[in-house]
Formats: C-alpha cells, structure tokens, sequence
C-alpha cells in the first residue's frame, strides 16, 4: 500500500481515487520500524509525529490522499482506533483535511519543506589565514577544569536554585566577581550593584535603556572605535556621535562640544587604536562627566592582557558614581559562553535590575555556578596566566614576521591586548588595492579606516591584525602568504 499525489482527471494510479495500490513504501517501511520499537503507550505519538515530519518534508505533498484509517491500521498491525486518533488530531492541526465519505488527504497548510539550516555566525568564509582582530584562541578553553567545575557544581547545586534566578545573577557569582575585578582590576565592586548580563553587547543595551528613558538621544563613542556600538545603542533609541582619539585617549575639547551627557570609553586599551588612557586624560574625562551630571560607560575590552607591565586599573576605581563599568569573558575565555557583568552607579542600578528582569528573565544558573566555582577554585587565574604567555609570544611572533616580510612596518599601541595597528609603508598602496588583493590570496584583514570616520588620505595601509587565535606558524605562514600575494605597489 502507498500513497501518491493527485492527479487531472481520475488518472490515479491503479485505483482512480487518488491512492496506489502495489508495494509498501519506504516511509511507511520507517513507519513499522518505529511503532515496533516503541512502547504500545506511545506508538500513537509516534505515528502522529511520523505523520507530521513526511507532511512538513515534503514527502507527503499537499493534495495527497491517505489510506482510510481501516487500511493504514492493517498495513501497520496496530487498532483502527490509533489511527483515526492521529488523523483527527492532525486534521485539527492543520496537517490534513477530510470530509464525510470523501476520505482524509494532506492539507496546504504546509506549503514546503523547512530551509537548511544556516549558520550566521562570524566566520571569514575560505580564509586560508585570517588577521580579523577580536577572537580568543578557542583550543585554550580549559575544557578539562570547566568539565570538573561542571561535575561538582551538579553534585551540590541545590534544586530550589534552578528556578527563576535573581535578574542581577547568582549571589555566588556575584561575589566572586565583585571579588576578582577588585583584585585584578582595580574597580570599586559592590556585589548588589553587579549585573550578570550576556556579554557587553547586553550591558551597553540596558544602559542605553537607562539613558534614553532619561531624556538622552545621543551618546559619544570614540572615533576610532568599534561599529557595534552604534547598532547596539541604536537599538535602544540612540544616535552616537563620533568623537577623535588621540595618543593620550579622547580628545577633550571634542567631547565638550559634542552636547552628550554620555560616552562609551575603552580606556585601559582603547580598541582599536591600542593607546592607554593617560593619566591626565582620564582626570579629564571624569571632570568632564561630572560637570555635565553624565556617565562614562567604560568597556574594559581586553584589559587583562598587558605583556610589559600590570594592566592599568579600571577607570571605574576612580569615580563609581559616574563610571558604569562593562566586562565579559568573550576575550578572556570564549564569546560563545555569553557571561559579562555590568557594575552600575547607584542611582541606575535598580532601573537597569528591573529591565533585566523583564528582558529575559535572568541567564542560565548552571553556566552562573559553573563561573562561580571556576573563578573561587582559581581556575581562572590560572587560565589567564596560561593565555598571557600564549599571546605574548604569538604578538611578538606577529611582529617579527611583518619586520621581515614587510620591513618599514610601524606597529603601534601598548604591548597588549589581542591585536596591534600595523601601518606598512607607502609603497604597498593604496589601501583598496591592497586589501584586494589579499582578499584574492585568501587572507582575512580588517583596515583601521573600518572602525570609524577619520581615515587619513596619504596612500598608506593601516591594518588592525589579531594574533590571539593563531598559532605562532600560522601567523607566520600567514604573513608570508600575504606578501607574496599584495607585492610592492
């Protein structure tokens, strides 16, 4: 017994009411399979849910006419009863359709298979070497002591705490992190002032949230700088202006003449440009936040990696009242994770509690305990260590290869961070042709005239070139590679 789809006329094969006779199909084959393994409670389910995926894929195509339930349940070897069961439940689905004496046939409900599924993430598509900055090395996730933390915390996690979490995240977490970003960064963190949010991107959409519900419509963010911010607080109703970094950080007069009340800031390693804030500059810039009754909102983007000396404290440490201080482990450990944290000022901190909660609730408790324990145990400490001495060497790695294949290269910015500014010299414009040609070789490169509007008209190429996800031979394979694709002019 099978099925076929309609035809003109009564042009059905072998039996002119729209159904075939002859042998069993292959579906109805996979049919037996399942109801023969499945428990005689459950072979109802079964046969709907088999029902519904041939509907959906295609393979029973709208118009077909199904075997009476009589048939069906004798081909099958299970009671009437079952299948008429599974027709009427579909047929109230929207799946089939029947009328009196007319039979039960596939509705147009279902017009066409469910697309391929695609995946959107950020990956540079047939790079045979990629320099696009931002990515940890991934191969360093610490999946062993992440595996272990995982095993205690499900031994002893109690079952009240995979409820609804508190929309600020775990206690537990909280104070670990409250505790290990005053250690390593210097800011001033008070546990109930701490929002687990996922990842920067977050935290900067509930300040946006804050500030726009303020009465704010636009936001300084530095120039250069990255591009999500403007989506990421364009989302939450605000334009960003644009504002010059200089070697010291944002310049001051800049700022003033802007008419914001708020800027986004990565002060201990401005990204991209490398620099770090002076001293002088960030007096300058809290000044300016006060005078103005504003907000810093500093983004500390990869501040936990300096090569020459201790990383610079947090701007935060200065003024928590005009600072809200954003982090994540996306740098530190892996951006799939989606943990950061948001440390608020106080007169934002429950406004930003209460659009957390009704954002989404709270994250996940397990991957809260899972940092909690891994951060408390030391893990994470370690995990750093690790990661620093990996990227050190992989930037001076980095270095040395551009010195030899294309000398006269000025690398610029602090010793940190995951990625360098690289200006080549002169003879290897224009930047256009050059980034051309390297997209034709196969190597991934991000220009520094992506991350904003002033872009130097003198001929030259500046690149912003990551090194953290690479192997110390695969940077220098992929230097050399490009070389030989871009040439000399």
């Amino acid at each position: 017994m099978t099925v076929s789809g309609t035809t003109s006329g009564d042009g059905a094969a072998g039996r002119g009411d729209g159904t075939a006779a002859g042998s069993r199909t292959a579906w109805t084959d996979a049919w037996d399979v399942l109801l023969a393994s499945a428990p005689a409670r459950r072979r109802g389910r079964v046969l709907q849910s088999a029902l519904r995926e041939a509907v959906r894929s295609g393979r029973l195509a709208a118009g077909t006419r199904l075997p009476s339930s009589r048939e069906l349940a004798a081909d099958l070897g299970v009671s009437r009863g079952l299948v008429t069961d599974a027709y009427e439940q579909l047929t109230a689905e929207g799946y089939l359709r029947s009328g009196h004496g007319s039979g039960t046939w596939v509705g147009d409900a279902v017009r066409a298979a469910a697309p391929a599924v695609r995946d959107r993430a950020p990956h540079p598509a047939g790079a045979r070497a990629d320099f696009v900055p931002g990515t940890p090395d991934l191969s360093l996730f610490p999946r062993a002591a992440w595996g272990a933390a995982q095993r205690s915390v499900l031994a002893r996690l109690p079952h009240r705490a995979l409820g609804y979490p508190d929309p600020r995240g775990l206690p537990e977490l909280r104070t670990a992190l409250a505790a290990l970003l005053t250690r390593r960064r210097g800011v001033v963190a008070d546990p109930e002032r701490l929002l687990v949010c996922s990842g920067v991107a977050q935290a900067m959409t509930l300040l946006g949230f804050a500030l726009h519900r303020r009465g704010a419509r636009t936001v300084g963010v530095e120039d250069p700088g990255s591009p999500e911010n403007v989506a990421v607080l364009g989302a939450a109703g605000l334009r960003t202006v644009p504002l010059p970094v200089d070697s010291d950080g944002l310049v001051p007069g800049a700022l003033r003449g802007a008419g914001v009340r708020a800027v986004v800031t990565t002060p201990a390693h401005q990204y991209p440009s490398g620099i770090a804030y002076s001293a002088a500059r960030r007096t300058e810039l809290l000044d300016w936040a006060r005078s103005v009754d504003g907000f810093v909102l500093e983004d500390d983007y990869d501040g936990d990696f300096r090569y020459d000396r201790a990383p610079v404290g947090a701007l935060q440490g200065l003024d928590p009242e005009r600072v809200a201080y954003m982090g994540s482990v996306s740098k530190s450990m892996a951006p799939g994770l989606r943990i950061g944290w948001l440390l608020a000022p106080e007169q934002l901190t429950e406004e930003l509690v209460e659009r957390k909660r009704t954002m989404d609730l709270g994250n996940p408790v397990l991957e809260q305990a899972l940092l909690a324990d891994f951060v408390e145990q030391g893990g994470y400490d370690r995990h750093l260590r690790r990661c620093r001495l990996a990227y050190q060497r992989r930037r001076d790695t980095l270095i040395a290869a551009l010195d030899e294949h294309f000398p006269g290269t000025e690398v610029s910015g602090i010793a940190a961070g995951l990625h360098v500014i690289a200006l080549l010299p002169g003879l290897y414009g224009p930047e256009a042709r050059f980034l051309k040609r390297a997209a034709g070789a196969g190597v991934a490169l991000r220009a520094l005239a992506y991350h904003g509007t002033a872009r130097p008209d003198d001929g030259r190429v500046r690149l912003v070139m990551g090194y953290a996800h690479q192997s110390p031979s695969d940077i220098t394979r992929g230097v050399r590679l490009l070389a030989g694709a871009v040439g000399r002019g």
